[in-house]
């Protein structure tokens, strides 16, 4: 029996793994569309707050405000992303003579062929194809715009239904008790990772950008974005974000000055946020294993690319919630947090 039961969760599995792949065109704009609409409510909270006659504003005004918000700032974004890179395309072809001038200055300075030794030590990291897969989901994020805008106003026109739903599936009362439980806490803890890392993301970005702007690099506006989007990614996305701009600025001035005052400033930001702020800003609130967030980068980084990549920690934060909640998936929830502890 419990061989049956574990080929038909092999299978399961399986299953949605293919499904994920497969369907991604459908479910990545869905799954962006959650992320949006968390947004939206966080943005919501604040505008409750906003007092007319002593009365908070109708809800439905704070929800077209916040949507207001939010799409403003997405459009604002993505229309400075598009001249950046649509800049940045421009002038890629200067870059090249600048990059043989280096890698001949390098190779007479140490006698050797740095390049060739760069690419046997870094082996099958091509850093042109890492940039060219960000640039690639950007352009597929702006493709799927109009499903996930259609997605995120059938989501607000479903939530003031949703809970009503739960309750006419779950007549009875322990079993809604549970479930009303399950989802306050989902909701809890996704709202408040994407809430406190969109803020320290955010923080690194600007503060990034300054540095950039300072220093008089090229599409600066571009790579805080980068730096803001691949904080979000655990361990890897500050090294990846750190690396471009100064290799841009080296290619840029032709000297090792500037981007060595990149690479330097932009990593000790990126130390800063990452081991004093960012703690202090989000706690021990999310009870995951280290090793269990690498595994999830890699199996979502295969499944959806760089966005996954960036949807990894709130998709394993979500799923240990879920599994705590049931007895057979317990154990699950279990192996996949920080310490074994599970509410």
């Amino acid at each position: 029996m419990k061989v049956s039961n574990f080929v038909y969760s092999l299978f399961a599995l399986i299953a949605v793994v293919v499904i994920l792949i497969y369907g991604k065109s459908i479910i990545l704009p869905f799954v962006l569309a959650v992320i949006v609409w968390f947004l939206i409510k966080v943005v919501r909270n604040f505008v409750a707050k906003i007092k007319n006659r002593n009365k908070s504003l109708p809800l439905w005004v704070q929800t077209i405000i916040s949507v207001v918000i939010i799409f403003g700032i997405l459009g604002l974004t993505s229309k400075l992303l598009l001249t950046n890179i649509s800049q940045m395309t421009e002038v890629l072809p200067g870059y090249e003579k600048k990059i043989l001038n280096i890698a001949t200055q390098l190779n007479e300075l140490t006698g050797k062929n740095i390049v060739k030794e760069i690419n046997d030590f870094t082996g099958d990291y091509d850093f042109s194809e890492i940039l060219k897969s960000i640039f690639n989901s950007i352009y597929e994020l702006f493709a799927n715009t109009f499903l996930i805008i259609l997605y995120v106003l059938f989501l607000l026109l479903e939530e003031s239904y949703f809970r009503k739903k739960i309750k006419a599936m779950f007549t009875a009362p322990e079993k809604y008790s549970k479930i009303d439980s399950m989802l306050k806490e989902l909701n809890k803890s996704i709202n408040s990772y994407i809430s406190l890392k969109t803020l320290v993301s955010l923080i690194t970005g600007v503060v990034s950008y300054v540095i950039l702007i300072i220093i008089g690099v090229d599409f600066a506006f571009l790579w805080a974005f980068l730096i803001f989007m691949l904080n979000y990614i655990p361990t890897i996305g500050s090294l990846i974000a750190t690396i471009f701009p100064a290799t841009i600025a080296l290619l840029q001035f032709g000297t090792y000055t500037e981007a060595l005052t990149v690479l330097i400033f932009i990593g000790a930001t990126q130390v800063v946020v990452g081991n004093i702020i960012e703690p202090k800003i989000m706690g021990k609130s999310l009870n995951i294993s280290s090793l269990v967030v690498l595994l999830s980068l890699s199996f979502w980084g295969s499944v959806w690319g760089i966005v996954g990549m960036v949807l990894s920690v709130p998709i394993t934060v979500m799923l240990i919630i879920v599994f705590a909640k049931f007895k057979k998936t317990r154990n699950i929830a279990i192996i996949l947090s920080e310490k074994g502890e599970v509410e």
